[in-house]
């Protein structure tokens, strides 16, 4: 099966934007436009190409990202830098894609590959003009004949070879996109559906649109036509055994036992990651991570809660809020819950007020209420 890559040009400064920093990496219906733009792709492998002096601001929105490349001062000598990046990844086929443009569809993103493995040597989304449009000529406005005028949008998709050849060879002329620069090295490009919500975001006006396509700040959907909302919950529980520390919601807390379990035991990522899961009908934890495995004894759980995050971004879904209920008598979860939410959050590469995380007892009653062991509750919030 040929191997694509992705490669994503975030090297901009966004200024048309007006916001204080570069725009990829300004919030959008509640984590970074860049997050929303990498979570696209899935289970593809991205290679971010970023601009000079944005290694902080890129941390801070992709914590769990693969090492970013180093940008040029146009965009074109950025898509050159990555692809060079990519040679030693030696792929059959490369993605190249805008950061302003996160709400690519994974059908658009399946048009292009598909158009590449049916063997064409350039594929790009292209939306045809449907306005009327009109050049203004001094105090007149004269007819512009919009037969064969196409929108062009991305991931614009090649053999990377080829695409690789084109911008060394051609590295001195100035091209807007990528299909220039391809025919230019005389590469036909062929044309895929694009989709008018695959919008690039420009402008103040453009960020309100693309929150309303996301989903409000609140999580609900804009238009149901466009976003369907799943709701799943998660429960987990586990005995007491000897120790000195509990991990919940991948913070270690002290205590004077410890959890029995196959991995880390810790009961609300399990719950959470069940949430997840069953948002989108894929099972449950102990279906991708049997306890019979030995690679995951002693496993930290945020890998498991990382998995299920990648499974929804698979199928163009966004988790869009997470609600975690522990119940025990002991330890005391107050003093942690702050650091609990923050570590969801930075797994999940959400905002923080995405995040619930909620303590409770039992009164004394069952096996939490007689400290035997702990339990979790927890409910998920996907937009697919």
């Amino acid at each position: 099966m040929p191997k694509t890559a992705v490669l994503i040009v975030a090297a901009g400064k966004g200024e048309r934007a007006g916001r204080s920093q570069p725009k990829q990496y300004e919030s959008l219906a509640g984590k970074p436009m860049l997050g929303w733009t990498a979570g696209a792709f899935g289970e593809l492998p991205v290679t971010m190409v970023i601009g000079p002096g944005q290694e902080a601001l890129y941390a801070a929105a992709l914590p769990a990202g693969a090492a970013p490349v180093c940008g040029g001062a146009r965009r074109q000598d950025s898509v050159r830098l990555g692809l060079e990046a990519l040679v030693k990844e030696r792929p059959d086929f490369v993605l190249i894609h805008d950061a302003a443009r996160p709400l690519v569809s994974r059908r658009v993103i399946d048009g292009v590959i598909a158009a590449l493995e049916g063997g064409a040597r350039g594929a790009a989304p292209m939306l045809a003009v449907a306005d009327t449009l009109r050049r203004r000529e001094g105090e007149s406005w004269s007819l512009v004949p919009r037969d064969d005028l196409f929108r062009a949008q991305t991931p614009q998709g090649f053999r990377f070879a080829d695409i690789l050849a084109a911008h060394r060879a051609h590295a001195a002329q100035d091209v807007t996109d990528d299909v220039e620069m391809a025919t230019l090295a005389g590469i036909k490009v062929e044309a895929v559906p694009g989709e008018e919500t695959n919008l690039k975001v420009t402008t103040e006006k453009d960020f309100a649109l693309a929150a309303k396509l996301l989903g409000s700040s609140d999580g609900r959907s804009a238009d149901a036509t466009l976003r369907e909302t799943r709701t799943a919950m998660g429960y987990d529980a586990h005995r007491f055994t000897a120790g000195d520390h509990v991990w919940l919601c991948g913070v270690k807390v002290p205590h004077d036992h410890g959890l029995e379990g196959h991995s880390d035991a810790d009961a609300g990522l399990h719950a959470l990651t069940d949430a997840v899961l069953g948002c989108i009908g894929a099972g449950d934890i102990g279906q991708h991570f049997p306890p019979t495995d030995e690679r995951w004894r002693g496993a930290p759980s945020w890998k498991f809660l990382d998995h299920a995050a990648k499974l929804v971004a698979a199928k163009g879904g966004r988790i869009v809020h997470c609600d975690v209920t522990l119940i025990c008598e002991r330890p005391k979860i107050g003093p942690h819950r702050e650091a609990m939410r923050a570590r969801i959050a930075e797994i999940l590469g959400l905002d923080l007020e995405r995040i619930s995380v909620k303590a409770t007892t039992t009164e004394g009653m069952g096996y939490t209420g007689r400290r035997e062991g702990l339990a979790a509750q927890a409910v998920a919030t996907v937009m697919l």
